[in-house]
């Protein structure tokens, strides 16, 4: 004998199961600048709604103006119409200001492995001293910047004193 569901639950339940369907595919898409980093590593990607047969997804950029966003919602857009979902929305929200803070663990990791040095740790406190920055390729922590603008907006480029091999640093916002 199986039990009975109540009214509504079914249709909650898959209703459920397609926000994490669209989810997914929107997870899925890689950062057009960093292609290591997908949008949820980065943390740029907030929220997936589904509503009937309309997906709406809301980004927020690493910084106003990125030129990335372009790509990313035709991506996003791509994604969800392959995952099965045609009438797609995506929403770019510059409030609140996305910081690195929002970047997963497992993002830095890849970003260390890619040959970019991840932003570290914000540290709250009366006054934030900057973070020594450790080279992705040596791990030496004996770096320098170079310039306050690296290969995009949202890096640094910096230099490692220990192997001399320059590097991206994403800045900690």
């Amino acid at each position: 004998m199986t039990a009975a569901v109540p009214t509504g639950t079914r249709e909650a339940g898959f209703a459920s199961d397609r926000r994490d369907e669209a989810w997914a595919a929107a997870a899925g898409v890689l950062d057009p600048e960093v292609p290591v980093l997908t949008i949820a590593d980065l943390g740029i990607l907030r929220a997936v709604d589904v509503a009937d047969d309309r997906v709406t997804v809301t980004i927020t950029p690493t910084y106003s103006g990125c030129p990335a966003m372009d790509a990313i919602r035709t991506d996003v857009t791509a994604a969800l119409a392959a995952a099965g979902f045609a009438d797609v929305e995506v929403r770019t929200v510059l409030a609140p200001a996305w910081t690195t803070d929002w970047m997963t663990d497992e993002g830095k990791v890849k970003l260390r492995a890619y040959g970019i040095a991840p932003p570290s740790t914000r540290r709250t406190g009366p006054v934030l001293l900057p973070m020594p920055v450790r080279c992705p390729q040596c791990g030496s922590l004996a770096t320098r910047e170079l310039s306050r603008f690296g290969s995009t907006a949202c890096k640094a480029l910096w230099v490692c004193t220990s192997c001399a091999e320059p590097f991206d640093h994403f800045k900690a916002l």
